[in-house]
């Protein structure tokens, strides 16, 4: 008995001496290696794009505004918007017949509105000497009776004018008394119809010439008192021919 206990024993021990000798877990390796991790450190706007565009895309963009709309316009629509202006409208105007009145006539040279006549001299002279060459022409300096005769002359002068001063004698003065302006034929003028140039005119300034500013000029939009001495071109007035009985 006891020899067999001896025997456990010894053959325990050498278990024991044989076996291995296992080392702490701190030092085991494991059995799967960590992955490698790598920092990315460019720009993220260095890196490419991993869906190329493609190349019919950035062509459409460069020339979107090469491309025709995708409905085209009628050609009439361009023809309208191009020559707009040049439409007459839809309803004829009249034709201007206090103008050109057919039952009045004028002669060469002078240009006709309505039942007179009217003649736009291209030589200069004093106020005195173009109204005795209205004169001898039948008629006189001219005596603007209405806003639609000043308008009418108006175009005129504009029409006929060369330089800035280029203006023209009518027929208005105050030399026989100063401030009461008188036309040619007697009448006073009628001070709510005028045309003067704004508040200053009209005045009698004497620098020029000291007899002071008695006669009246006109201008493409106003009237002027200027000494009577100056020269300027003049406008006659008559009455036209009637053809019509």
């Amino acid at each position: 008995m006891l020899r067999n206990l001896e025997l456990k024993q010894v053959t325990v021990k050498t278990v024991v001496a044989e076996t291995p000798e296992i080392n702490p877990c701190s030092t085991v390796q494991p059995t799967c290696p960590e992955p490698e991790v790598k920092i990315i450190t460019e720009p993220c706007n260095t890196l490419p794009t991993t869906t190329l565009q493609p190349t019919e895309i950035n062509m459409l963009t460069q020339s979107y505004s090469r491309i025709p709309p995708t409905t085209p316009q009628p050609p009439g629509i361009t023809t309208v918007t191009q020559s707009y202006s040049t439409i007459p409208p839809t309803t004829p105007q009249p034709a201007d017949t206090t103008t050109n009145d057919p039952c009045y006539k004028c002669e060469d040279g002078w240009k006709q509105h309505g039942e007179k006549c009217y003649f736009f001299s291209t030589s200069k002279s004093s106020w005195n000497e173009s109204s005795t060459g209205c004169s001898t022409k039948g008629g006189d300096l001219v005596k603007i009776d209405s806003k639609e005769e000043q308008s009418f002359l108006r175009i005129a002068i504009q029409q006929k004018i060369e330089s800035y001063d280029d203006l023209f004698w009518i027929g208005l003065t105050d030399s026989a008394v100063e401030g009461r302006w008188l036309w040619v034929d007697g009448s006073p003028l009628n001070e709510s119809l005028t045309f003067w140039f704004f508040h200053d005119e009209p005045n009698d300034l004497t620098e020029e010439d000291p007899d002071g500013q008695d006669c009246a000029k006109m201008g493409p939009m106003y009237w002027f008192a200027i000494s009577c001495k100056v020269t300027h071109r003049s406008i006659c007035e008559k009455p036209a021919v009637a053809l019509c009985v």
